[in-house]
């Protein structure tokens, strides 16, 4: 490093702000590991304490972009818009989106995660379909992208490295929770995927990493703020994430939600946010002269099966096997299916994402540890959601569990997320705030 670490935490730790150079000497130690760990922890809670101005955001943003490789499609006239979530529970609206925004020519090159704790990933969704890769090589993700106007990659080592290591020792010195350094590792790696533009879907609600909606709209605010200081046009939804998205939890069984949605039976609040978000892309892409055409756009697409043509095309190219969209047994089942069932009449008074969210991980089917392996089948199907009407022993959801006793426990575990009581509620908006 060309500059003394202990004085730049210290400048940090007293207020200072940092110059572009300063970040960018700060991240190439981190990179090449002259900046120690006990340093690099030092850092990150002077970030978390002192926060950072909105050009400290952007410049250490660009700096963790720049020390890997940064993608170019400029070979593929397309604009090139993504779309990025902070994580939910039955969030599959990827898998949807990008061949959506594919079809009404508009490239999306997506490079996702995994799931870690209660939120699924949508590379292990991806996992879960019969030969499908994401470990693209960076040359033939541009191809496939180039070929089907949309591609699947895993996180890379090449992309954003400098992240990878902050990530690591933000999760270990509680310093997880800043703005600044929560908005540059999501948009490091975006920036290094070539974009034009990129659209945020900021969830908020207890299964949602800010609970509280004023912090979630900080947040959206920081990341809307800094890809525009980066360069790129920036859009972003405040959606809810107090109930699990769509009514399949559980990677196998969201990757059938998702055929059975392009074939035309999806549920309702899975199409509305697909779509809102669709309708943001295809603006920022200029396909489209205001929402109302863009919805009209993506709705006709959707519905005339184009989508699920793109989608066939880009899981050929991705080497799944394209006999799943007329087959959907080919994606296997759990061995153990068990009924949830009413134990009273009435209405469901809650459905609690995250309590639903730790069931499937207590299953097999995320991870609590980045090493733990996951398994597709595991599970639950909702049969019933919030405020639905009941008798005693209606189905109100599916598990699906590799033993009939983790079957069962967790049958118990998802009647006690789903009360039952005598007033029908009602769910609040999907689509909380706009910024555009």
């Amino acid at each position: 490093m060309r500059h003394h670490p202990a004085r730049l935490i210290a400048k940090k730790r007293d207020g200072g702000m940092l110059s572009a150079d300063e970040l960018q000497d700060l991240v190439s130690g981190v990179v090449d590991g002259s900046l120690g760990d006990a340093q690099l922890g030092a850092f990150l809670m002077s970030v978390c304490c002192n926060g950072m101005t909105p050009e400290e955001t952007a410049a250490l943003t660009l700096a963790m972009r720049d020390s890997g490789r940064v993608l170019s499609h400029d070979h593929i006239p397309k604009q090139k818009i993504d779309k990025h979530s902070t994580g939910g529970v039955g969030d599959k609206v990827s898998l949807l989106l990008a061949p959506l925004l594919a079809a009404a020519g508009v490239a999306v090159p997506m490079v996702s995660g995994r799931g870690l704790g209660h939120t699924g990933g949508t590379i292990d969704k991806l996992a879960s379909i019969p030969g499908y890769s994401t470990d693209l090589s960076l040359d033939r993700f541009g191809e496939v992208l180039e070929q089907c106007g949309y591609a699947m990659l895993s996180p890379s080592g090449d992309i954003a490295p400098a992240d990878r290591r902050m990530y690591a020792t933000r999760d270990i010195s509680g310093t997880v929770e800043s703005i600044p350094l929560i908005t540059s590792s999501i948009l490091s790696k975006k920036l290094a995927e070539g974009i034009d533009g990129l659209v945020m879907d900021v969830k908020f609600g207890r299964a949602s990493f800010m609970q509280e909606e004023h912090d979630a709209v900080q947040l959206m605010e920081g990341l809307v703020a800094t890809g525009r200081a980066a360069g790129i046009k920036m859009s972003a939804l405040l959606t809810d994430m107090d109930h699990p998205l769509g009514l399949a939890i559980g990677n196998s069984l969201e990757v059938l939600e998702v055929l059975t949605a392009l074939e035309g039976s999806c549920p309702d609040d899975l199409r509305e946010v697909t779509l809102a978000l669709g309708i943001e892309m295809l603006l920022l892409a200029g396909e489209a002269p205001d929402a109302d055409a863009a919805r009209a756009t993506l709705t006709r697409l959707w519905d005339d099966g184009i989508v699920r043509q793109v989608f066939c095309d880009n899981l050929a190219l991705q080497g799944g096997d394209v006999r799943l969209l007329d087959d959907h047994s080919m994606l296997g089942r759990a061995p153990h299916v068990v009924a949830v069932e009413a134990m009273r009449s009435g209405f469901i008074t809650d459905v609690d994402p995250l309590a639903l969210g730790h069931v499937v991980v207590d299953l097999g089917g995320g991870r609590r540890q980045p090493t733990d392996e996951v398994d597709p089948h595991v599970g639950i199907v909702l049969r019933k959601v919030l405020g639905d009407e009941v008798q005693t022993g209606d189905v109100i959801a599916f598990v699906h569990a590799s033993t009939d006793l983790a079957g069962r426990d967790a049958a118990h575990a998802v009647m006690a997320a789903m009360p039952i009581g005598d007033e029908r509620g009602r769910r609040r908006p999907l689509i909380k705030k706009r910024l555009g």
